[in-house]
């Protein structure tokens, strides 16, 4: 089967035809100073800076469905047909299936970790059907679904967490780098190819990926200095899913995320991460600022994880259910299956033939992963130095001898 969706890219939209370049998304805080007293002072500034995000948050479908019009970002999805969407639904629906499967196989110890997506595919399908074939994306470890857009076979994602190899793909094959998992380092990467990719001139943007926790590594905020001093075609993509692991958000920053690309010197934009609609839209606008010389942009996708950190992790130890349950009504599938079936572009024969091809999907990665070849246990002393070395060789002999212990355990 194929992991292409039907949801089609759509071609470049010329600069004179893009709405809303100077990306009206920083405000104020409303701080103040004075004799009011700290305590007070920082309440005031935390209100305004939520009835600020909150009046910025682009969103063009509401949870209930219902198409919301926006006159900044419209344009950008105002020629989407019911097959797109559609695709953008099967996308997300497929993804969601295959991170369920992940999850199930790493608890029957076919894994030995894995990193959920489950409520952020929106944000992923959005903003990955978003870019071009040319554009060149750094993920985290969690990009399941912007692997998916960009033709990784979902497969190919699992022998990382099998253990079984350092990746899977060949990056320059889809224009994907592997999987990151220093957590932050992936944007100064990524700024550093879009800065060659600026030096070469080629009309392409680069887009990294990234979580709120890593908000806080030093990793971005040089990526963000060197992004804007070097006006490079970066965009960068922040999935806030509310959670550092156990640490919430509102401990890791006094402001809106996306507020911090003021401090730099290039736009923010807050948007739904749970709408595929306003991600896919808001990542078209930044993509095509990048591609245009007007430099990096900050999105901060508003979403939430649902589950999880990984699978290594409880996350009923530091938050409620209530917080869970209104974030599941948020739900972004639920909501673009909303739409389609309150404008007609779709039937029950859709549904019905995508539940079918979810279950042969489930099907295929149980099987691919667990006919994955073991690796070969002394190829990790290969390539490590051109010319061979002494002691590579003598702890080669020693893994050996220790593997040949085994063998003569068995034969007693």
């Amino acid at each position: 089967m194929t992991v292409e969706s039907s949801a089609a890219r759509k071609p470049r939209r010329s600069a004179a035809g893009k709405a809303g370049t100077t990306g009206s998304k920083t405000g104020t805080t409303g701080d103040t100073t004075g004799a009011t007293g700290t305590k007070r002072t920082t309440r005031t500034a935390r209100s305004t800076a939520k009835k600020s995000a909150d009046t910025q948050l682009v969103q063009l479908l509401t949870p209930e469905g219902k198409r919301v019009k926006n006159a900044e970002y419209d344009a950008y999805v105002a020629g989407i047909t019911p097959e797109e969407l559609r695709g953008l639904y099967r996308d997300m629906v497929l993804t969601r299936r295959f991170d369920a499967e992940a999850t199930a196989l790493q608890r029957q110890g076919e894994l030995g970790l894995w990193a959920s997506l489950l409520g952020q595919e929106a944000a992923q399908i959005g903003s990955g059907r978003a870019t071009r074939e040319d554009d060149y994306v750094f993920p985290t470890y969690r990009e399941h679904g912007v692997a998916w857009c960009r033709g990784v076979d979902p497969t190919n994602l699992l022998g990382m967490f099998r253990g079984v190899n350092n990746g899977g793909w060949d990056p320059n094959g889809n224009n994907f780098h592997l999987y990151t998992i220093v957590i932050g380092s992936q944007t100064l990467h990524a700024t550093g190819y879009a800065m060659g990719v600026a030096k070469d001139g080629a009309d392409s943007a680069v887009i990294a990926y990234f979580g709120d926790g890593a908000s806080s590594q030093g990793d971005v905020a040089e990526s963000f200095t060197f992004g804007a001093v070097y006006n490079a075609p970066v965009v960068f993509f922040c999935q806030n899913n509310q959670w550092a692991i156990s640490e919430p958000t509102e401990k890791q920053t006094r402001v809106p995320l996306y507020q911090r690309a003021q401090g730099y010197g290039f736009p923010g934009v807050r948007v739904d991460g749970n709408d595929v609609l306003a991600c896919l839209a808001v990542t078209k606008w930044a993509l095509e600022r990048a591609r245009n010389g007007e430099g990096p942009t900050l999105v901060e996708a508003f979403t939430y994880r649902m589950g999880a950190h990984t699978t290594s992790d409880d996350p009923t130890r530091y938050r409620g259910d209530e917080e869970r349950l209104a974030w599941e009504a948020k739900d972004p599938i639920l909501r673009l299956r909303r739409y389609l079936e309150a404008s007609n572009h779709t039937d029950e024969g859709f549904f019905s033939e995508l539940e079918a091809e979810s279950e042969a999907l489930g099907k295929r990665v149980r099987e691919a992963v667990r006919a994955m070849p073991d690796p070969d246990h002394f190829a990790i002393f290969e390539n490590v130095y051109a010319d061979g070395h002494a002691l590579v060789d003598e702890e080669r002999a020693q893994f050996a001898a220790y593997q040949a212990s085994f063998a003569d355990e068995g034969g007693h």
